[in-house]
C-alpha cells in the first residue's frame, strides 16, 4: 500500500530551522551569476532581472520572444530553495504569464519542478509590476535555477524579474566508483534501541547497484539495492550458500537520472517504513528480525560473495549524501577516519559528475535534424534512448544518389529498420525486445562494406546485405521529420510512422559526439519542440494510481489500469462492480445463488463470494470449515475438545456484513449422552464458545447473553426443570440443546470448547451452523426533504485523488441540488438540472468541469433512480440507472487534488435550488452516510421514505403482485401459478397412469366489490366477458387426455392429443347438441419437448363467444371459432356428473404419462394448490403426485444460479434418538465453488383457455367472503364459510387434470 508522505524530508542536517528558511537568494548576487539564451540589448541583459529593481531597462527581455528562451541564475552554492517570485519588466508591457521552473546542481541535466507530480507550469504575472510568489510544496536543493517562459503578454514581449527564497544547506558527500564501499560497525556497548533509522540521499547514472548491506549478529542480512532504476529492499535469512534473498518491497522508479533522491528505512520493532522521495510503503519484518541487533552496515556495496546473491550483481556507482544511522553521520566519521568506519577501495569525499546532455522529444512536432558531413564509405550512428511508447520514429535519412529512404523506428517495442524506394521495401530487419520499459537502451546503426547492422544494448544485433550504398544524403533526422520544410516535396520524405516521444543522449555520428548545447544555441543543426539538456520522462505508474490491485501500464503521455480479475472498474479500478449485499442483488431481480459481495464498495475490503438465499428476505450465508454435526467420544487423557472455525470470508468482511445487517443468527446445538454442557444451575460451565472479539461466552443457542442458560432454560421447558439445559441433567439417554445465537456483537462463533467427555459412557456431538444475516441498513437508509431550503450536513468529504458518490433518489420536482461540498476554489456538486438531466460538476484547480447525462424519460416520476458519479486523476464519469453514461477526460498535466474544506451538504446550503424528495443509500467512497440519524434532528427532513413498489414492482413476474414493506417489498404469488421470490418458479409435476388432480369450485358466487377484478373473474355473473385457462405439458404419449372440465348439465370441454399427437379441443357446451372437435394444432406435439399455448376466450356479446388459441413460444397458431348463444349462461365446472363422452372415457382409461406445469384457470392454480397446499385447498389427488422440475429448463440469467439449498433447520428440540452425524468426516472442511456465470434456459408449457356458459336452473343466494389478508395460496379468494356447504352440494363443480 503506497501512502502519501505528509512529513517532507528536506534532505538537510544541521541547517537553519525550516521556519527561517525564507531568505532572499538572488538580490545580492553579482551580474555574472545571471545568464540567458539571448538579450534584446545590453540594458535588457539577464543581470537586470532582480525583483523590484529598475536598473537598465527594468528587467530581462530576450532578443526574440519564443519558447526557446531562458533565464538562468547560479547561486553561491547548493542551497535549499523554498519559494520563487516573479515580476514583469518595469514600466513596460512585457511580462511572462506562464513558465517552467527548473533546477540543477551543475548547470546541465536540468530537472523540472512539478506541482502535485503533474503540474509542470507555473502561472506568472498579469502586469509589469505586481509580484506573484509561489511557496514550493517541496523545497529543492540546487545551485542553479532556470526559468523557461511559455506564454507572455500578447501585446508585449517576454519581460522578467525574479527572486528565489531559501537558506543554506549543509552537505556531506561520498563518491563510489563501483568497486569500493564503506563498512560501518555500530558500537556494541550501546544498548540496541527498539527504533532504527537509516536515511541518505543518492544520485547515479547507472540503473543497478547495491547501496546498503546490513548484517545482524545471527547472520540475517537486509539489503537496499538499486535494480533497473527501482529500489529493492531484500531480506536474506541465514548464512552460507543455501541462504536466499527474499524481496520485501520495491519503491521508486527512474532513479538513475543523475538527480538526488532521498531514501530512509525506519524500523520500529518488526514494523518498517520504507521511504523513497515522497512515497512510503509499510511492511512487517519476520519475527526473527523484530529484536535483531545490527552487527555491521556496508555503504556503496558489499563483498564479492554478497554480490553474487543480489539482483544487480554489482556495487553502487555514484554519490551518497548525508548518510545518517540513528543520528550518526557515517560520512563525517569516515572523513575523520574513526575506527568504527573502514574504507575499502577508492572512495572520494566529493561527487564527480559526468556531463551528459539529454534531449526530450515531448510533442508530435519534435525533431532533431543534424547535417551529415562524412564522406567515407562506412556509416556509424549511435545513441541512447528511453521511452514508454511501443512505437515511434527514431531515425531517418534519404540515401545518396536517390537510392531510397532509411527508416529506423520502434514497432511493438522492437527496433525495425526498413529501406523504402519507390513504394518497395528493399531491406527489413528487426532487433531488440521490450524496449518501452523506460530504461536507457543503446542503439547502433553501422554500415560497412555492404553489410548493414542494427545493434541493441551491445548484444542483440541484426544484419542485412545491401547491393547499394547506404549513406545519408545531407541530413540525419532523429525523433521525427520536418514535414513542412519547403525543399521537401516528394512523399517519401513524410514520416509514415508514429512520432518518437522519449529521451535521447550520447548521440554520435561517425564516432563524433554531437554537441547538443551548440544545437540549443542554434549554432549547429536544426530542431523543433525539443527540451534540451533534460530528460522529461515521468513514470506515471510509480506510485501506481491503479487501485485494488489493478495493473498499471503507460505511454509517454498517460497511463492505463487493467482492472481484470480485481472486482473493480473505472479508469483507476476504483469502483466496485459488485453489490454490497444480497439485499441489493434481490432488488436487481436476482434469485438464490453465489454472488460476489463487496460490503464497502470502493473501500479496502475485497469482494467475497457468498451464498445468497433469496426468499422474502435476502439471507447472506457465510460457511465455515465444519458445519456438519460432529460426534465426540471418550478419549483417554483428553479432558476437552477444542474446535476452531475458519470462515469463507475474512474477519473484516464478516464484521462489515454483521454491522450493516438488520439481523444475524447462527445455530449452535449440542447432543449429549451423559455429557453435561453448562453445568447449571450453579456449577462452572464445561463448555463455552468464543465470539468475534475473542471473548468466551457461557450461554447457549436460544438464550440471552450472560445468562449461562440454554433455550429450554429461558423458555422454562427443560426436561429436568432444576437445570437450565437439557444436557445438564446428565442423562444416559440422548438429549440435546439447540438454538440460535442472534446477538450480533458476539457473532460469529470462532471457536468452541467442549468438556465433560472424558467419563465412561460419555458421548456428545456438536454443530455450529453457518452465519446467516439478512437486511441491509445501508441500502434502505433514506431521508425525505420536504422543503427546498432543507439540507443535512456532514463532515468534509475527503476524495483528493479518487472520489465516488452513489445514491438513489425519487422526486416530483423538476430540478434541485442533491449534494455539494465546497473548498476555497475547489468544489463538487451533483444536481438534477432538468427533469431529464443529471449534472455532475467539480473543480480541482483547472476550472469548472461538467459531466451531464440526458435520459429519454423524465426522472421526476416518483420512482427510484440510481446515480453513480466518479472523479479520479484520469477522468470523471456519471451514470444514471442503466442509461448510457458520460465521461469527461481530465486535462493533461493538470491539477489532480480535490481540496475541500467546508461541510458536505446533502441538499444545498448555498443559493442553488434545493432538493425536494427522497435520497437513499448515499455512499461516498464506499461509506454510507447515515441520513436517517441526521434527519431525526433536522427540521424539514424526515427519516425514511416509503413507496418501493413503483420502482421494484416490475420484478414480480407472472401476474405476481408487489406488496410494500418498510424496507423493500415482497411479491404476492397467490394469484399466479408460479411461486418463488419473484413468482418466477414454475410448479410442475410428473404424472403416471392413475394420477389425477380434481379441483372443486364453489360456484356461483358474488364477491365483495373490494376484491380485485382478477380474483372476481373466477366467479360467473350475468356480465362476464372473458375467461383464462392455461397449462403446460411435456409428453411422448399419443393419444392422451390432458385436461377435462365438465358440468352437472352434461356439458364438458377436454384438451387432448389425438393419435397423431395433434392438439384437439373436444367440447359440448349445450346438453342438447352433439360434441364437437376443434383442431388447435396440426403438428405432432407428443415429441417429449416442452410446449406452450396461450388461448383467450372472450364474449363480445351475449350471443357469441370467441375461442382464440395461441400455440408455442409466440402466436405460432391462432384459431377462432364463434358460438351463437340464445340465452344467458353461467359457468359451471364439475367432475364426471352423469354420462361421460365415450371418446373421453376411452382416453381417460389410458391414463397420462408426462409432465404438467403452471396449470391455471383465471387466478386459480389447481396444480399449485395440490402440490403446495393440499391440506387447505379444495383438491382431490388420486395416485402418486410430487413436485418435479420437469416443466422447466435452464434459462439465461446474467447474475447467478438458482440453487435452492436446504439450509439449517433453525428449531432445536429434545430428541431421545442418537444424532445422525456426518458419515464422511466429523471435521470435514467446507469445499467452496466459484460460480462465475450461470446460465438459465426457460421453455414454458402448453396453455388452453376456455369459457363455459350454462343455462341457469335455479336461483342461488350469494355468500360474502371473509375479509382477511391473502397469502400465497390459490384457495384464498373463495368462501370458506361452513354455512355455504348446502350450496356447494347442489352445484358442485370440479376441475379435473
Amino acid at each position: 500500500m503506497i501512502l502519501p508522505l505528509y512529513l517532507i524530508f528536506y534532505f538537510i542536517t544541521g541547517s537553519v530551522s525550516k521556519e527561517s528558511c525564507d531568505s532572499p537568494l538572488v538580490s545580492a548576487l553579482p551580474q555574472s551569476a545571471f545568464t540567458s539564451s539571448s538579450e534584446l540589448s545590453n540594458s535588457h541583459g539577464p543581470g537586470f532581472a532582480k525583483l523590484n529593481r529598475r536598473d537598465g531597462a527594468g528587467g530581462w527581455s530576450p532578443l526574440d520572444s519564443n519558447k526557446y528562451q531562458w533565464l538562468e541564475i547560479k547561486l553561491e552554492q547548493r542551497t535549499e530553495i523554498t519559494a520563487i517570485a516573479t515580476q514583469g519588466r518595469y514600466g513596460s508591457s512585457d511580462w511572462v504569464t506562464r513558465y517552467f521552473l527548473m533546477f540543477s546542481d551543475t548547470g546541465h541535466n536540468w530537472r523540472p519542478y512539478r506541482q502535485e507530480d503533474s503540474i509542470g507550469a507555473f502561472s506568472g504575472n498579469s502586469n509589469a509590476d505586481s509580484v506573484v510568489m509561489y511557496k514550493l510544496q517541496q523545497p529543492v536543493i540546487a545551485q542553479y535555477v532556470r526559468i523557461l517562459p511559455l506564454d507572455w503578454n500578447p501585446n508585449g514581449r517576454i519581460g522578467l524579474r525574479l527572486e528565489a527564497y531559501g537558506c543554506q544547506y549543509k552537505s556531506d558527500v561520498v563518491g563510489f566508483d563501483g568497486s569500493a564501499h564503506l563498512l560501518f560497525r555500530p558500537d556494541p556497548s550501546v544498548t540496541p534501541a527498539n527504533r532504527d533509522v537509516l536515511s541518505m540521499n543518492f544520485k547515479t547514472l547507472l540503473n543497478s547497484g547495491t547501496l546498503v548491506h546490513m548484517e545482524e549478529r545471527s547472520g540475517h542480512t537486509l539489503t537496499l539495492e538499486l535494480f533497473r532504476g527501482k529500489l529493492l529492499l531484500q531480506l536474506r535469512k541465514g548464512r552460507g550458500s543455501s541462504a536466499d534473498f527474499h524481496p520485501l518491497v520495491s519503491l521508486g522508479s527512474l532513479l538513475d537520472d543523475q538527480h538526488w533522491h532521498h531514501v530512509s528505512v525506519e524500523r520500529v520493532r518488526g514494523l518498517v517504513n520504507f521511504t523513497v522521495d515522497k512515497n512510503t510503503q509499510q511492511f512487517q519484518l519476520p519475527e526473527s528480525w523484530s529484536h535483531s541487533e545490527i552487527n555491521e552496515i556496508s555503504f556503496g556495496g558489499t563483498s564479492a560473495a554478497g554480490l553474487q546473491k543480489s539482483q544487480s550483481r554489482r556495487n553502487f556507482h555514484g554519490c551518497l549524501e548525508n548518510v545518517l544511522y540513528n543520528d550518526i553521520s557515517v560520512i563525517e566519521r569516515a572523513e575523520e577516519k574513526q575506527v568504527s568506519i573502514t574504507v575499502r577501495g577508492n572512495v572520494s569525499f566529493t561527487c564527480t559528475e559526468s556531463i551528459d546532455v539529454p534531449v526530450t522529444f515531448a510533442s508530435p512536432g519534435s525533431f532533431l535534424a543534424l547535417p551529415w558531413v562524412s564522406g567515407g564509405e562506412s556509416v556509424s550512428v549511435t545513441l541512447q534512448f528511453r521511452t514508454w511508447n511501443k512505437a515511434g520514429l527514431l531515425m531517418t535519412f534519404d540515401l545518396q544518389h536517390n537510392a531510397g529512404t532509411l527508416w529506423l523506428y520502434l514497432s511493438e517495442a522492437r527496433v525495425r529498420l526498413q529501406i523504402h524506394k519507390t513504394g518497395r521495401i528493399m531491406t527489413d530487419i528487426t532487433a531488440g525486445a521490450s524496449l518501452n520499459d523506460g530504461q536507457w537502451h543503446s542503439l547502433e546503426l553501422a554500415v560497412r562494406r555492404g553489410r548493414l547492422a542494427v545493434t541493441l544494448d551491445r548484444t542483440d544485433s541484426s544484419t542485412a546485405s545491401t547491393s547499394f550504398p547506404v549513406a545519408p544524403d545531407s541530413q540525419l533526422f532523429l525523433g521525427g521529420k520536418n514535414n513542412l520544410q519547403p525543399s521537401i516535396e516528394h512523399s517519401s520524405c513524410r514520416n509514415p510512422f508514429s512520432v518518437f516521444q522519449g529521451c535521447m543522449r550520447l548521440i554520435r555520428t561517425d564516432a563524433a559526439l554531437v554537441d547538443l548545447i551548440r544545437v540549443q544555441q542554434m549554432l549547429f543543426g536544426n530542431f523543433s519542440d525539443l527540451q534540451m539538456d533534460m530528460c522529461g520522462i515521468v513514470d506515471r505508474c510509480s506510485p501506481s494510481r491503479c487501485e485494488h490491485g489493478g495493473r498499471c501500464s503507460q505511454s509517454w503521455s498517460t497511463f492505463h489500469c487493467n482492472c481484470s480479475a480485481t472486482g473493480y472498474g473505472g479508469a483507476t479500478c476504483h469502483s466496485s462492480i459488485y453489490e454490497a449485499s444480497c439485499e441489493a442483488y434481490k432488488h436487481k431481480g436476482n434469485t438464490s445463488g453465489f454472488y460476489y459481495i463487496d460490503v464497502d464498495g470502493s473501500g479496502p475490503i475485497k469482494p467475497q463470494l457468498i451464498y445468497c438465499n433469496i426468499s422474502d428476505k435476502a439471507w447472506m450465508v457465510i460457511q465455515h470449515n465444519n458445519t456438519e454435526l460432529t460426534k465426540l467420544k471418550v478419549s483417554s487423557g483428553i479432558n476437552q475438545h477444542l474446535a476452531h472455525f475458519n470462515y469463507s470470508a475474512d474477519v473484516e468482511q464478516i464484521q462489515a456484513i454483521i454491522t450493516q445487517a438488520e439481523y444475524c443468527e447462527q445455530e449452535l446445538s449440542y447432543h449429549c449422552k451423559k455429557s453435561r454442557l453448562l453445568n447449571t444451575p450453579d456449577g462452572a460451565p464445561f463448555s463455552w464458545w468464543v465470539g468475534q472479539s475473542g471473548e468466551a461466552h457461557m450461554y447457549w443457542g436460544g438464550a440471552v447473553p450472560g445468562s449461562q442458560q440454554c433455550a429450554c432454560g429461558l423458555q422454562e421447558n427443560c426436561v429436568h426443570p432444576e437445570h437450565f439445559c437439557n444436557c445438564d441433567a446428565d442423562s444416559k439417554e440422548w438429549s440435546n440443546d439447540s438454538g440460535l445465537l442472534s446477538h450480533k456483537e458476539h457473532l460469529p462463533v470462532r471457536a468452541l470448547t467442549v468438556g465433560d467427555i472424558n467419563r465412561s459412557g460419555s458421548e456428545a456431538a456438536y454443530r455450529v451452523g453457518p452465519l446467516q444475516c439478512y437486511g441491509d441498513s445501508n441500502f434502505w437508509n433514506a431521508a425525505y426533504f420536504n422543503k427546498e431550503t432543507s439540507y443535512l450536513h456532514f463532515p468534509t468529504f475527503h476524495g483528493e485523488l479518487s472520489a465516488d458518490i452513489s445514491f438513489l433518489f425519487k422526486t416530483s420536482s423538476s430540478s434541485g441540488v442533491f449534494l455539494e461540498n465546497l473548498g476555497i476554489k475547489d468544489f463538487i456538486r451533483i444536481e438534477l438540472s432538468s427533469p431529464t438531466q443529471v449534472l455532475f460538476s467539480f473543480d480541482v484547480g483547472n476550472g469548472p468541469l461538467e459531466v451531464k447525462v440526458e435520459t429519454p424519460s423524465a426522472l421526476n416520476d416518483e420512482r427510484w433512480h440510481h446515480v453513480r458519479a466518479e472523479r479520479n486523476v484520469k477522468e470523471a464519469s456519471l451514470y444514471v440507472d442503466h442509461h448510457p453514461g458520460a465521461v469527461q477526460k481530465a486535462p493533461a498535466d493538470g491539477h489532480i487534488h480535490l481540496q475541500l474544506n467546508s461541510q458536505l451538504f446533502v441538499g444545498t446550503a448555498s443559493r442553488q435550488k434545493g432538493f425536494l424528495g427522497c435520497i437513499r443509500s448515499l455512499k461516498l467512497n464506499g461509506k454510507t452516510l447515515d441520513l436517517e440519524e441526521r434527519a431525526e434532528i433536522t427540521p424539514g427532513v424526515t427519516p425514511g421514505c416509503p413507496g418501493h413498489c413503483s420502482s421494484y414492482g416490475d420484478l414480480c413476474q407472472n401476474h405476481g403482485s408487489c406488496v410494500e414493506d418498510h424496507s423493500g417489498f415482497t411479491c404476492d404469488c397467490s394469484l399466479s401459478p408460479f411461486t418463488g421470490t419473484f413468482c418466477h418458479k414454475d410448479v410442475s409435476a410428473f404424472f403416471k397412469p392413475g394420477t389425477s388432480v380434481t379441483y372443486t369450485f364453489k360456484e356461483p358466487y358474488e364477491l365483495n366489490r373490494n376484491v380485485s377484478a382478477q380474483s372476481s373473474s373466477i366467479y360467473s355473473d350475468l356480465t362476464l366477458k372473458g375467461e383464462n385457462v392455461s397449462l403446460s405439458f411435456r409428453t411422448s404419449q399419443a393419444p392422451a387426455l390432458l385436461l377435462y372440465v365438465s358440468s352437472y348439465y352434461r356439458e364438458f370441454l377436454a384438451v387432448l392429443l389425438n393419435r397423431n399427437g395433434h392438439l384437439d379441443v373436444r367440447y359440448k357446451l349445450q346438453h342438447n347438441r352433439d360434441a364437437e372437435v376443434f383442431r388447435a394444432s396440426g403438428r405432432n406435439l407428443a415429441n417429449g419437448l416442452l410446449h406452450r399455448v396461450n388461448t383467450e376466450i372472450s364474449s363480445k356479446t351475449l350471443e357469441e363467444t370467441t375461442f382464440v388459441f395461441f400455440l408455442g413460444e409466440t402466436s405460432e397458431k391462432q384459431e377462432t371459432k364463434t358460438f351463437p348463444l340464445n340465452t344467458q349462461m353461467h359457468l359451471f365446472l364439475s367432475a364426471e356428473s352423469g354420462e361421460v363422452d365415450p371418446e373421453i372415457a376411452r382416453l381417460n382409461a389410458l391414463g397420462f404419462t408426462g409432465c404438467l406445469s403452471v396449470v391455471q384457470f383465471n387466478s386459480i392454480s389447481p396444480l399449485k394448490a395440490a402440490l403446495l397446499y393440499p391440506d387447505t385447498s379444495p383438491v382431490i389427488v388420486t395416485g402418486p403426485l410430487s413436485e418435479s422440475s420437469c416443466g422447466s429448463s435452464l434459462h439465461t440469467n446474467p447474475y447467478a444460479a438458482e440453487t435452492t439449498h436446504s439450509l439449517t433447520d433453525h428449531v432445536g428440540s429434545v430428541n431421545t434418538g442418537e444424532p445422525i452425524v456426518n458419515a464422511i468426516n466429523s471435521d470435514s472442511a467446507l469445499i467452496g465453488g466459484v460460480i462465475a456465470v450461470v446460465i438459465f434456459v426457460s421453455l414454458a408449457a402448453l396453455a388452453v383457455m376456455a369459457r363455459f356458459l350454462y343455462r341457469r336452473k335455479e336461483t342461488f343466494q350469494p355468500q360474502e367472503p371473509k375479509a382477511g389478508k391473502t397469502d400465497d395460496s390459490p384457495e384464498t379468494p373463495f368462501n370458506t364459510d361452513p354455512n355455504s356447504q348446502s350450496i356447494i352440494s347442489d352445484n358442485q363443480k370440479e376441475y379435473f387434470i
